[in-house]
């Protein structure tokens, strides 16, 4: 690509007309691509070469929610002023998407020496793979991670903001530990059985939604695993869960659900996650045959959930991976496909693996804001179960730097009027680069 400065203009028409401009600029660039995709499915995909001495400012003239964009980019060294007109639905998720992945692709660029982030991980959990449009309806997180390194092996691996906090958590803060730190951006939505009403329906769940950003504290020495977690987040209409659904609906050509209006009401979260693993048996025979046992601890404190759980996970194939699992979008449970480590805590690149897997999970449920409705003001709420569990198997394949998983749930009732318990399915794809 030449040496022009990428510039990128765009012109955002605004759907409600009293909303204000907002005007802002980028950090200085040179030489940028810039691709946005955004559905239902919050992806931006965005290749930057950064360069802090030849620069021009880049400008977006933005608003909150548009219908047609207007893009001039310089795609090949001949093709100057290109526009692109895409004529896209935004929501505030996907915005927040793109600043998210702004400022990490900024910061895996300062930090590039360090190689700090190298493992992107998308996760989604849908009913419909299950055959139902309730309760925990659709989830989907997207995570970076760095690799597991011990400071005597790279020092200074992790980013420098993260050891005032890793070096004084307990479990993590272990500095002869191979330790790796993750990011999180994900949104969670939840529906009663009958969504074709307005009514309030009283004898079920309520609407809900949950969007959150989320850092996460690794460490790992010998056969243990330790997490720290912490969200914050909204739940509410804040979080955009009814638009997201709304627009899947309408592509896919599924009628759309009528009671978002009975949602819960927006509040502010916070929330941190502990879990412990142990990996205490494992066998293989030489020709790579095996399986492995997995054990798991933990707990959830803040206005989301308080639960303790508790559980294991039972894996058995070909050339399974020395790493502590899969993992649904559960807080707390984290994976890093980039590398694995093996008996004697040696880590080492993942060899091709074709394993099935079984994950059995309880909790202790002392509160749950999906369930149990808002914190601090009047809201719908049914009568939780105090014990739930779930059941997941699926398979999982590594292939070199790509990590693929896919599992059904099962899941017990969660509160008393609920009719049948309920399964989802869980999809998984991690690439390290």
């Amino acid at each position: 690509m030449g040496q022009e400065d990428a510039s990128i203009i765009c012109r955002w028409t605004m759907m409600i007309r009293q909303w204000p401009k907002i005007g802002f600029t980028l950090p200085d660039t040179k030489n940028m691509i810039f691709v946005l995709s955004m559905n239902w499915l919050p992806i931006v995909h965005m290749l930057s070469m950064l360069d802090s001495d030849k620069h021009r400012n880049t400008i977006i003239t933005c608003q909150y929610r548009i219908r047609r964009c207007q893009l001039k980019i310089p795609l090949r060294r001949q093709l100057k002023n290109c526009i692109l007109y895409l004529d896209l639905k935004i929501t505030l998720l996907a915005i927040l998407t793109f600043f998210f992945l702004l400022s990490s692709s900024a910061f895996a660029e300062k930090e590039k020496k360090e190689n700090v982030f190298d493992t992107f991980t998308l996760y989604w959990e849908n009913d419909t793979f299950g055959g139902t449009d309730s309760n925990y309806t659709n989830g989907i997180q997207l995570s970076w991670s760095t690799p597991y390194l011990a400071n005597n092996q790279k020092g200074g691996h992790l980013p420098g903001w993260s050891y005032p906090v890793i070096n004084h958590l307990p479990f993590v803060k272990n500095p002869t530990a191979q330790r790796a730190i993750s990011l999180s951006l994900g949104q969670l939505m939840f529906t009663p059985e009958d969504t074709g009403t307005k009514e309030l329906v009283k004898d079920d769940r309520p609407y809900a939604g949950y969007l959150y950003f989320g850092v996460g504290f690794n460490s790992i020495l010998s056969n243990r695993k330790d997490t720290w977690l912490f969200n914050v987040g909204v739940v509410g209409p804040a979080s955009l869960a009814q638009e997201t659904q709304d627009f899947a609906h309408d592509l896919f050509g599924i009628p759309r659900a009528q009671g978002w209006e009975n949602q819960l009401q927006n509040e502010p979260t916070i929330e941190a996650v502990c879990e412990t693993k142990w990996r205490v048996l494992y066998s293989k025979n030489p020709n790579g045959f095996g399986y492995d046992l997995i054990p798991h601890i933990g707990g959830r404190l803040g206005n989301v959930a308080m639960y303790a759980n508790g559980g294991a996970e039972f894996r058995l194939g070909w050339f399974i991976p020395g790493d502590f699992g899969s993992c649904p979008i559960r807080p707390g449970c984290d994976t890093n496909p980039a590398l694995y480590h093996d008996e004697t805590g040696d880590f080492r690149r993942i060899r091709t693996s074709v394993h099935l897997f079984s994950i059995l999970d309880s909790r202790l449920v002392l509160r749950d804001i999906f369930l149990d409705g808002n914190t601090f003001k009047e809201s719908h709420s049914v009568d939780k179960k105090y014990f739930v569990a779930d059941l997941m198997v699926g398979i999982a394949v590594y292939y070199r730097r790509y990590k693929f998983s896919f599992a059904y749930t099962f899941r017990t009732k969660e509160f008393e009027e609920q009719r049948d318990p309920y399964v989802f399915g869980s999809l998984m794809i991690s690439v390290t680069y």
